[in-house]
């Protein structure tokens, strides 16, 4: 088996339902993707505004001036919506923190394992 990666930072990305959309039709059935981002655990909803283009007005409402989107709770459901099974997984916190910092990673960071359904 061939394993593929690809970094794709939805929170840059003008139209992420378009570009999730994407990622679920190239994806084979029964495969899986790790789709990472960062959320905001304390809002609900995925704040997004359109009219706000500048680095300086994108980085004082998402924290970074090149984000279009600040992801809160409802990440999950963004992505069920186009059709993938999601499911969330802790095991970064079983890794060594030698291993976190080899790999960026942070430990208390959930994985969300989106795996496309296999077509009857």
């Amino acid at each position: 088996m061939i394993a593929l990666s690809a970094t794709i930072v939805l929170e840059h990305i003008a139209d992420d339902r378009q570009a999730l959309k994407e990622l679920f039709r190239v994806l084979k059935p029964d495969r899986w993707a790790i789709l990472q981002s960062p959320i905001d655990m304390t809002r609900e909803i995925t704040l997004e505004d359109p009219r706000v283009t500048t680095p300086e007005d994108r980085q004082k409402l998402f924290g970074q001036d090149d984000h279009l989107r600040v992801y809160g709770r409802d990440y999950i459901e963004r992505r069920k919506e186009v059709g993938f099974f999601v499911t969330p997984d802790t095991f970064v916190q079983q890794l060594s923190n030698k291993m976190i910092d080899k790999f960026g990673l942070m430990k208390e960071e959930v994985l969300f394992i989106c795996k496309k359904p296999v077509i009857s």
